[in-house]
């Protein structure tokens, strides 16, 4: 295989595989009651499946809250490779239509009920793409129903999303939500450990932009092909002012796939990606303890 794409192929494989398995728990089944704050939860790659439910890094978040509160786990593949039965992309919509399908039977029975929307890592990537059609107007409920949004390690983090704890440079591997999360804003939080690629890629890092941005075209939907061509020429513009041809050349050929290699090597050792549990970002709050304080105070 040439250098070049020996890279790319090993960016992508990567990025996917940080994401460490958690101890699978049974998910919760949707309330026959109508709860104040109903939670959709998300879990990340490995951390569920449609055989095995689990709920992963955001059961310490979710997981009995105050009354009033019921928090729901969506199951999906949660896969990242074609040998594993689904390609990311395909996976990830699962998750988006698990989560509005819960969202969407709640709504239409409780007309009271307010909604908070959770996602770490994969489960990110597909809970803010669910909140950025909430929040332009094109979603399931009205906008003014979502109480919180919760995106830890989300791999399509923007710089101008609203960063709870210490900044981190670049954005998501997977490139930014162009249209934002509209009116659901200011109530959305994301948190990125420092040194996590998967949610803080470099700016000028085109080989793991260039494996992020296939990742989520995998299985492409065809009423995002508009989004998914300014993504792709934002990308290819960016690459052709920092350096062009030449750049992704030296980014991709067999010398700077070892460099990358080891780099990542460290990274996946590092654990930073498993870190939220502990990583602070207000005084003493981790992301985890600091959104389950949100909760309970909507609850």
């Amino acid at each position: 295989m040439p250098g070049w794409k020996k890279a790319a192929a090993g960016v992508a494989v990567t990025l996917a595989t940080v994401l460490a398995p958690a101890a699978a728990t049974p998910a919760q089944a949707t309330p026959a009651h109508c709860p104040g704050l109903y939670v959709v939860a998300i879990p990340g790659t490995w951390e569920t499946s449609k055989a095995d439910p689990g709920k992963g890094m955001l059961a310490a978040v979710a997981d009995d809250l105050p009354n009033g509160a019921y928090a729901d786990y969506v199951a999906y593949t949660a896969t990242a490779f074609p040998w594993e039965g689904e390609v990311y992309g395909r996976s990830k919509n699962e998750a988006i239509a698990g989560a509005r399908g819960m969202i969407s039977e709640v709504a239409g029975r409780c007309g009271n009920t307010r909604f908070a929307l959770l996602g770490y890592s994969q489960g990110a990537d597909a809970a803010g793409d669910l909140a950025a059609e909430i929040g332009t107007g094109l979603g399931i409920v009205p906008a003014d129903r979502v109480a919180l949004v919760g995106l830890i390690a989300d791999p399509r983090r923007s710089p101008t999303d609203n960063l709870i704890g210490p900044a981190v440079p670049g954005a998501g591997a997977g490139g930014p939500r162009l249209t934002g999360f509209g009116w659901l804003s200011n109530r959305t939080y994301s948190f990125c450990a420092v040194g996590d690629l998967y949610c803080s890629t470099p700016e000028g890092d085109f080989a793991a932009r260039i494996a992020g941005f296939f990742a989520q075209v995998s299985n492409a939907d065809p009423a995002q092909f508009g989004n998914y061509h300014s993504l792709g020429l934002e990308l290819l513009n960016d690459a052709l002012a920092a350096g062009g041809i030449g750049l992704l050349h030296d980014q991709l050929n067999g010398a700077a796939y070892e460099e990358r290699k080891q780099q990542i090597d460290d990274f996946v050792k590092s654990g930073i990606h498993q870190s939220y549990p502990h990583y602070r970002v207000a005084g003493s709050a981790t992301a985890l303890t600091w959104l389950r304080g949100q909760l309970a105070g909507l609850a």
